[in-house]
């Protein structure tokens, strides 16, 4: 997928990239900061292991980045409301009862758009807030990292793409799982100056690698207006080559981030849409969960024909759920 998407692209990225003070530092810096052959000793293959374990875009099991920057902003949030006796969520929050079940329409499968990219802005957001400030090699402006982007500027630049663009939900979580990765393997910060090209760079990707039908660099352009073919061309292989053409997201990886954005959304208030449960959405849940225990009962069986014996002949029981 990676290699047909660079294809047709035959320059080496210089042009798109040097419009971005932060971004082309942190790309030589990248570049000459690793001699030739480090990688190949042991001790360099060993701490290249141990990082992409670290690494929450490539690992399961490694915490979210996004998460972690926004934990400082939330328990400064909640000291203040205890101090200043302010109720932390919403008091027109809905909550179930025994007559009435009140649910949003947000999966894991298929996440609810509107609601997903307020996250994933939300955490790029937090990303240009809490970044380290190092120095750069090139000369910035006076006024380089003083006026960070609120969310709801971020919001509309990524909904405006994703509107035109017509993508989806689940490509906005493959877009924040780009972002990380490439923060993480470039070893850069995103910032008030490079973060559009980057935000871009992800959604890029994420559009061709999960939508069947992608978006063609020159559609952007049309979207962008101020951006040229040439330019979208030349950061996409450069994007691609500071991931090191790792695109893979396994579905671990993508469940882990849509089920810490949530998590990001209660922590900030960012509350799904809930409605109460309609008996024309039970019978459709009802109908997923029957698809989904088929599937599942005829994994079960398939693994239990060669395990069974002649004295086993009693197969495992299952309850069915109700829904009335």
């Amino acid at each position: 997928m990676a290699a047909q998407m660079v294809a047709h692209h035959s320059r080496a990225p210089t042009k798109c990239i040097s419009s971005s003070p932060a971004f082309s530092a942190a790309v030589e810096e990248c570049s000459s900061a690793v001699p030739v052959g480090a990688f190949h000793t042991a001790q360099g293959m060993r701490s290249t292991d141990l990082a992409l374990e670290s690494n929450p875009s490539d690992h399961p099991r490694a915490s979210t980045i996004f998460l972690s920057k926004s934990q400082t902003d939330v328990r400064e949030k909640r000291k203040s409301n205890h101090i200043n006796h302010v109720s932390p969520g919403q008091l027109t929050k809905k909550y179930s009862s025994c007559s009435t079940i009140f649910i949003d329409d947000s999966t894991v499968s298929q996440p609810n758009l509107r609601s997903t990219i307020k996250c994933v802005t939300l955490a790029i957001y937090y990303h240009i807030k809490n970044r380290h400030f190092l120095f750069q090699r090139e000369e910035v402006p006076n006024d380089y990292g003083k006026h960070d982007p609120d969310h709801k500027h971020i919001y509309r630049f990524v909904r405006t793409l994703f509107s035109a663009a017509q993508l989806t939900a689940e490509c906005a979580i493959v877009t924040l799982v780009y972002l990380e990765r490439l923060l993480t393997y470039a070893e850069i910060d995103i910032c008030p100056s490079n973060w559009k090209r980057i935000v871009l760079g992800a959604i890029l990707l994420a559009s061709k690698v999960w939508d069947d039908q992608a978006v063609w660099n020159v559609d952007y352009c049309q979207i962008l207006k101020d951006i040229t073919v040439e330019d979208m061309n030349e950061m996409e292989r450069h994007f691609l080559e500071l991931l090191q053409f790792n695109i893979n997201v396994p579905a671990s990886v993508y469940a882990k981030y849509y089920f810490d954005l949530r998590s990001l959304a209660d922590d900030n208030n960012l509350n799904f849409l809930l409605e109460p449960l309609s008996k024309e959405r039970a019978q459709k849940l009802e109908a997923i969960s029957r698809l989904c225990e088929d599937k599942y009962k005829d994994l079960s069986k398939a693994a239990m024909r060669r395990s069974f014996s002649a004295d086993n002949l009693v197969g495992i029981r299952r309850s069915n759920a109700i829904l009335s």
